[in-house]
């Protein structure tokens, strides 16, 4: 998100948007990405479990996160609009599931929406907290297509580096120094 971390609710969705898949794109993106047969060859694909033409799930994920970034930086145009400083959205350290639930078909209107889950202060960098987060696809019969739980980044505002710590990174650009605290062999 591009608020500050304190100003993130958990449990808030956030709507990305909708997209409709043609079955030009369908087969774009499979012959660029994820050449199966059911993706990028209509007739062939009649006859496979699927019945016919399929978007990739990578499609599928690939204009969930395309949303999810258009998404952020609306939302820090809003907040700037309004006066407001945003906050910081950093990198995600990963996902921990990702889910297709049902095929995405030429026509699909595909509609994501972001969920924060919960957070947390991060323990390993400091001035920095974790986002939980689901993202949910569903096609226009409220079917869920896709879900994922996702983390990522984002700054505290009102972060102060302890003295100690700045006292230790201070340490360390005195010339000379790592090397005498570094242990001798």
């Amino acid at each position: 998100m591009t608020r500050w971390f304190e100003d993130i609710v958990v449990d808030d969705a956030f709507p990305l948007g909708s997209h409709t898949f043609t079955a030009e794109e369908i087969i774009r993106f499979g012959t660029l990405y994820d050449p199966q047969y059911f993706h990028v060859d209509p007739e062939a694909a009649r006859h496979s479990h699927f019945g016919g033409l399929v978007a990739s799930g990578w499609h599928t994920v690939s204009v969930g996160h395309r949303k999810m970034v258009d998404a952020l930086f609306a939302e820090e145009e809003r907040l700037r609009a309004l006066g407001q400083e945003p906050g910081v959205s950093g990198p995600s350290p990963g996902v921990n599931k990702m889910d297709f639930k049902a095929p995405v078909r030429p026509g699909d209107t595909v509609t994501y929406t972001l969920t924060v889950t919960g957070k947390r202060p991060s323990n390993s960098i400091p001035g920095w907290g974790l986002l939980f987060n689901t993202l949910d696809a569903v096609n226009q019969n409220g079917e869920l297509v896709y879900h994922a739980e996702l983390v990522g980044f984002s700054k505290l505002r009102d972060f102060r580096t302890p003295v100690r710590l700045r006292l230790l990174m201070a340490l360390t650009r005195v010339p000379g120094l790592r090397k005498l605290l570094q242990p001798s062999r």
